[in-house]
Formats: structure tokens, sequence, C-alpha cells
């Protein structure tokens, strides 16, 4: 209540709540990029869908669904609370690892192409796409509780990344390492944002890379994507196949592309045109133009959730800003990864393009992810309305008569 007189009488005034802004430069950026993705799965499934005699807009139709599905849990992670994720961190992180030992489960877990990566749950399911943003939350939260063990501590940088370590063990175990290492990779990133030594880091990534490497080299699938992609023309209808013919259409579209709908590669050439190898269909249909364009939107979006971040941590919020970072970080991560194996920088891995690539579980949890950036930004005005609330009333109160 704020109290002022008028006449001699004394009244009250309740201030009005304050109230946030969800920003707006993060959900145009999100919305520009899931209405390419819609443009784009149309243009590159008609063709795999067809000939699967399933209906030509099978995949479209199912990419609008979980598209529509994704809606839903932006709004679910955007009117959530971020003093409740961080009180029950630790009660997710929990039911994070039980998602990834519910893939081994054979009657809920869904063996593909020989990995179990999948649940049965009426749709199915990929688990690690939830541990994606449970992980963001958890690391938030242990950041901001040991901040200075994190600091000045070796033991405190060995923890977080030892909790990361045993989801990495489950998803090696599926198998999955492209997400294995995403997953580490945030885990590094979030906690050297954290204020964690650089040489802490460095010993520790001294003792784990040659573990990675022998994880790497232990199946001969593996190893065959990180040589071909050297060379994929040395065999270029077997190990190179996929990335030979990204290549071709990456090539065929030149400046400007042949033009929407018009891409030769996405006819029974390219392998997951619609999924993993997307972009190699929007090089090709929309030219280098295209390629800048995603880039440019990514950029805008991951930026955003930068700067987020960055103001987040500088009004003391920290579990706000870290899981700005984190949430960036895992987004910039998985484009850079997808775009670099399509343009044959990097061994091929089963990453989708978030928000543009057809996919179920990765596009809902995808969308849960910006909204908790929206919520970020939603938190952070809402703190500054009740700040300048705050001023105002002080100032009246003191010239009050």
């Amino acid at each position: 209540m704020l109290l002022f007189e008028i006449n001699g009488e004394s009244q009250a005034a309740r201030r009005s709540a304050a109230r946030g802004r969800y920003d707006l430069n993060l959900i145009l950026a999100a919305t520009l990029l899931a209405s390419l993705g819609v443009i784009m799965v149309a243009s590159s499934s008609i063709a795999v869908a067809d000939g699967q005699h399933i209906g030509a807009f099978y995949y479209l139709k199912r990419h609008l669904l979980f598209l529509a599905l994704g809606l839903v849990a932006f709004a679910v992670a955007a009117r959530t609370e971020l003093s409740f994720l961080e009180r029950h961190a630790g009660a997710l992180m929990l039911a994070g690892f039980l998602l990834l030992l519910l893939v081994f489960v054979p009657v809920i877990g869904v063996r593909v192409n020989g990995a179990r990566r999948w649940l049965r749950l009426g749709l199915t399911f990929q688990s690690v796409e939830a541990v994606k943003i449970i992980l963001v939350v958890y690391m938030a939260s242990y950041l901001v509780r040991h901040r200075d063990n994190v600091q000045t501590r070796f033991l405190g940088v060995v923890k977080p990344l030892g909790i990361a370590a045993l989801l990495v063990g489950l998803l090696l175990l599926q198998p999955d390492f492209g997400s294995a290492m995403l997953l580490m990779s945030v885990t590094v990133g979030m906690v050297w944002l954290g204020g964690a030594r650089v040489r802490d880091l460095a010993f520790i990534g001294a003792l784990v890379t040659p573990l990675l490497a022998g994880a790497a080299l232990s199946q001969d699938y593996r190893v065959k994507r990180l040589t071909s992609f050297l060379d994929p023309w040395a065999d270029p209808f077997k190990d190179g196949f996929q990335l030979t013919q990204a290549l071709i259409a990456i090539g065929r579209g030149e400046w400007l592309g042949v033009g929407l709908g018009a891409s030769v590669q996405k006819l029974f050439y390219l392998p997951e045109a619609h999924t993993d190898f997307i972009l190699a269909v929007i090089a090709e249909e929309l030219g280098f133009a295209g390629i800048v364009l995603v880039l440019g939107l990514f950029a805008w979006l991951v930026g955003r959730g930068f700067l987020l971040g960055l103001r987040a941590v500088e009004q003391n919020r920290r579990f706000a800003g870290y899981c700005a970072f984190g949430v960036s970080l895992m987004i910039a991560l998985q484009a850079l990864v997808s775009i670099g194996v399509n343009l044959g920088v990097l061994p091929t891995k089963g990453l989708t393009l978030p928000l543009i690539s057809s996919g179920g579980s990765s596009v809902i949890m995808t969308c849960a992810a910006i909204g908790l950036l929206v919520r970020v930004s939603y938190e952070l005005t809402r703190a500054d309305e009740a700040m300048m609330q705050a001023i105002a009333a002080r100032q009246f109160a003191g010239v009050r008569p």
C-alpha cells in the first residue's frame, strides 16, 4: 500500500502489479525460422512421401502437427516462473536420467536402425530432446548455488561435468554420439560462462579428449563418418554418398538457387532431404542467398538470447542469465553442426536444423526452449517495471505534504 493524504484525510492507493513484456525480437526470429521450415519441409518431403505411398503431404501435415504441439510447449514454458524451475532443478534432472533409461525398456523403448533413442508415448518421442532443456535448467541452478566453488576450485568444475558425463554415457549406449557431444559442449560452455577458470577446463579437457576419441573410434560406422567427410568423392556411392549428394545440391544452387520446389537432388538422390540434409535443399532451391538467410535468422535469435543472458547477469538474476546462455548455446551449436555437416566441414551427425528440419520431439522441445528464453525476457522487464514503480513511490513519498 502507498499512503498519502488529501484534504487532511488519509487514503491508500494500491500500486498496480509490475508486468513484464515478452521479447518480440525473439518471437519474430523464431517465427521466421519456423515459417521457413514449413515451406522447405513441404518442398523437400513431397517426393519422399509420394514414393512411400503415404500421401504427398504426409510429412508436411506431421510437421504442422508437431509445430502446433510446440506452440503449446512454448506457451507453457513462457508462463512458468523461473523460480519454480530453479527450486525443482534436481527433480528435473532425475526425470532426465529416467527418460534416458526408459529407452532401454523393451515395451516402451523403440529401436530404429539399431539405435534405442525413442520412447513410445502415444507419439514417438526422442528423450534426449527433453534432456537438453533439463540439463540447461539444472546447470543454471548449479552455477547459482555453487558459484564460488566453480570459480575458485577444481572440484567445483568437476561436479557439473561429471553429471553431464553420466548423461553422455547413457547416450553413447543408445548410441547417440552427436547428441552426447552436444550436451557436453553446452555444459562446458555454461561452466565457462559461469566463471570457471580456463586452466581447470583445459586440464579436464586433456583428460577427457582421449576417452572421447576412443568412443568415436570404437565403432566402424563412426570411423567411416569421421573419415568419409574428408574426401567423400573417394567412395561416392557408399560411405560418401550422403555428403556428395548434398554438395551437388549446394553447387547447383549457386547464388540465387534453381527456384523453390525445383530441386533435383531431393528426388530420391539426397537421403534425409527433409530432416538432416534440409539445408542442402535450401541451398539448391534458394542458393547462397538462402544459406545467408538461415545463418542471419539464427544469428538474430541466438544473439538476442545472449544479450538477455548478459542483461540478467548484470542485474544479478544469475539463474535467468545462465538459462538464457544455455538455451542460446544449445540452439547455436546444434545449428552450426547441422550446417557444417551439410557443407561437408563436419562429420555426419544425426542432428536436425532447429525449427526448420522436419521432426517431432525436436520441434516440440525447441519451441519449449524458445519459450524459456521468452520467459527470461518477461521476468527481466517485470523486474525493471517493479524497480521503476519503487523509485516512483519513493519520490512520491518524499514530496507528499
